[in-house]
């Protein structure tokens, strides 16, 4: 009896023997076609969001528009509509030590219109004053229409708020709170 080491093919012919199997075959190098199409659908999938979200108006465009009728200091308008907002700070207010040696002060109030219109925009400016009355730390913050849509009449709406980067050093003696911006219904 005659045996063959090797591989047949369907006439029975040998085509090979198994070494040649068993060696090893040189692999093909080249880019498969399915990463290339995927990378370049992924990259114009990226490229289409950066471009949808760089059309929108960044937020201080947008408060800039929410403010543009918004009554300012020195108008008439503006001191009626003042007398009727009422800001009281909590006391809850905290002053917190932060890692990097400075001091975060968390400043809770509340704001009440006691007028008897609709409040559609108020911005206020809350500062962070020496006995001096010098101010060490200013922040303006839009109210409504960020937390609420509006301030009706008798309503309240609480702020908090957080002012950082005070030394230890620093003469925190007083908050005051400032209406800078204003528009009723």
């Amino acid at each position: 009896m005659i045996t063959y080491r090797g591989t047949f093919d369907e006439n029975q012919r040998l085509i090979g023997t198994m070494d040649d199997f068993l060696q090893p075959q040189e692999k093909r190098r080249g880019l498969n076609p399915v990463f290339i199409i995927g990378a370049l659908v992924g990259a114009a999938l990226l490229g289409g969001a950066i471009y949808l979200i760089s059309l929108k108006p960044s937020m201080e465009d947008q408060t800039a528009q929410i403010l543009a009728g918004a009554h300012t200091e020195g108008s008439p308008e503006f001191a009626a509509l003042n007398r009727d907002i009422i800001i009281a700070t909590d006391k809850d207010t905290v002053e917190s030590p932060m890692g990097l040696g400075t001091i975060s002060m968390f400043i809770k109030g509340n704001i009440k219109n006691r007028g008897s219109r609709n409040i559609s925009v108020l911005e206020i400016s809350v500062s962070v004053t020496t006995q001096m009355k010098e101010v060490l730390r200013e922040r303006r913050v839009l109210v409504v229409p960020v937390q609420r849509t509006s301030l009706g009449p008798g309503e309240s709406i609480p702020v908090t708020l957080t002012l950082d980067g005070f030394n230890r050093a620093d003469d925190r003696a007083d908050l005051r709170w400032k209406v800078t911006a204003i528009r009723a219904e």
